[in-house]
């Protein structure tokens, strides 16, 4: 019997998929915005089983995205392997500038690493004003950057850190608007670009076009677009920005991002990363899943499976965080500790609330299916009025909401809600409380209900949010929104100054 696999194949947050093949592995990397350490980075030996392997960038003195909004910071990088060294590519998009100012609002890294999983090297800024950088090396040697708009190619010196020539665009797309995410590949003499198109929203897609010389002039494929959802009930959604892979077989395979909706066109865990088949027509022309759109369930790649367990329950008893976690942006080392006592997570509290970029050392990992369970077990004696700790459901400063431990005018367990900017106490009730509790988070869909112990036995409804629709990137009406909600702990000092700790002895997630 053969093996089936089902869309995505990877989870929950992870956007803009780009694909290597180096020998029997396959190591992808994926967009992760503001979050910290930046580009996650995975590794699989059959396609369909991915385990996170590291980050591309870990070092806050290699890049500070602490002052970049909400789904500013990396956008869609590209890894690629040539001559023993790996290559991560990646947009580095920066704040808005006022409109009585100019300047730019992207610049596009350059990262190695000998090693796919790293460390990689400071990254290195090209300061162009593309986006959705990807790495060409032609059969001469010769290493260009490609981005978009369309298919813009800039040459690069050896080394990949610096312009040689100017950009040229060589291909404006098919005519719809947002022509991104662009690839080439070079296949029997023909130079093929791949790109997306339409927006990275409903009615995405993926086209190509192909060409003999790598300047053009590149002719349409005539079964563009090559993928593109265009069943409205289906639950995938937003199919488009792929990269095609070779298998040790001579099979071709494109990783691209999708979205699930959630009751109504809501993608909650925002864009996750699907796998498909690819088949070359006998005209030269490469098509995806026969052109029957993203598939939900489909034969695995002809590839030995190989599984990873993945951790979803954390004691804290390493002294390294798992590669799960995420800070919501750079975060500050000196505040956190998995040490300073062991087997818990040592959190000191901030002077700033979720509800601002100055918030740090928020700690993250990524919702996964539309119905899970978080909780967490917390040791923590507030003194001062509104000093707290606890859950937090998290798509950015904008829109989240928190169940906690306050303190204010005694102990009170509060549940409380940001929706585009508008902050709602819930509920808040008081408790007897000894200095450990245990809180938890019961996520149906568009309801989320909330419930906290005192003995991790009789556990009592703090609240239910039954319209959860602003956790979601369509349910996001203020300022950009391409992540995806996360789930994780948090803490706040309630703006007084105090520097108090707040003990988390595990989390779990199922």
């Amino acid at each position: 019997m053969k093996n089936v696999y089902n869309n995505p194949i990877i989870r929950g947050f992870f956007p803009d998929p780009s694909i290597v093949r180096v020998n029997d592995d396959f190591y992808m990397v994926n967009s992760t915005f503001q979050y910290f350490p930046a580009i996650v980075i995975q590794h699989s030996k059959d396609l369909v089983h991915w385990e996170i392997i590291g980050h591309a960038v870990t070092e806050n003195e290699h890049l500070d995205l602490s002052e970049l909004a909400d789904s500013h910071g990396i956008w869609a990088p590209d890894i690629s392997y040539f001559n023993g060294e790996f290559y991560i590519f990646a947009t580095l998009r920066l704040n808005n500038y006022p409109e009585n100012q100019t300047g730019q609002l992207r610049k596009n890294l350059v990262m190695k690493s000998k090693n796919p999983e790293g460390p990689y090297s400071k990254p290195v800024a090209l300061d162009l004003d593309y986006i959705d950088p990807s790495h060409f090396i032609d059969d001469d040697g010769t290493h260009y950057m490609i981005t978009a708009p369309g298919i813009t190619i800039t040459k690069l010196n050896e080394n990949c850190d610096a312009v040689t020539a100017p950009s040229i665009c060589v291909w404006e797309g098919t005519g719809l608007n947002a022509v991104e995410g662009p690839h080439i590949l070079k296949k029997d003499g023909y130079y093929y670009a791949i790109v997306a198109e339409g927006g990275t929203e409903y009615g995405h897609q993926i086209s190509v076009a192909r060409a003999r010389n790598l300047f053009g002039e590149y002719e349409l494929c005539p079964y563009n677009p090559i993928l593109k959802q265009k069943d409205e009930n289906a639950q995938i959604q937003r199919a488009g920005h792929g990269k095609l892979v070779q298998l040790q077989n001579g099979d071709w395979w494109v990783v691209y991002l999708c979205g699930r909706t959630n009751e109504g066109r809501f993608t909650t865990l925002g864009r996750e990363t699907a796998l498909d088949p690819v088949r070359w027509t006998s005209d030269g022309w490469p098509i995806i899943n026969d052109l029957k759109g993203p598939s939900s369930e489909q034969l695995s790649p002809a590839l030995p499976t190989v599984t990873y367990e993945e951790k979803y329950f954390d004691d804290f008893d390493s002294d390294k965080l798992g590669f799960h976690w995420e800070f919501a942006r750079n975060p500050k080392h000196e505040c956190w500790s998995l040490t300073e006592r062991n087997n818990y997570f040592r959190l000191q509290l901030g002077d700033f609330d979720l509800d601002t970029i100055k918030n740090y050392n928020t700690l993250l990992r990524r919702e996964k299916e539309h119905t899970y369970e978080a909780s967490i077990k917390l040791n923590f004696l507030p003194e001062k009025n509104e000093e707290q700790a606890g859950l937090t459901c998290y798509y950015g400063i904008h829109n989240f909401i928190k169940l906690c431990l306050v303190f204010h005018d005694g102990f009170k367990v509060r549940l409380s809600e940001n929706r585009n900017d508008i902050i709602t106490i819930i509920n808040e009730i008081d408790i007897p409380y000894q200095g450990e509790i245990y809180l938890k988070a019961c996520v149906h869909k568009q309801e989320r209900s909330f419930y906290y112990s005192v003995d991790n036995k009789e556990w009592v409804c703090a609240g239910v949010i039954s319209d959860c629709r602003f956790l979601s990137d369509e349910g996001v009406s203020v300022g950009k929104h391409h992540t995806g909600t996360l789930v994780g702990i948090y803490g706040y000092n309630g703006g007084n100054g105090s520097r108090v700790n707040a003990d988390f002895d595990w989390f779990s997630y199922e």
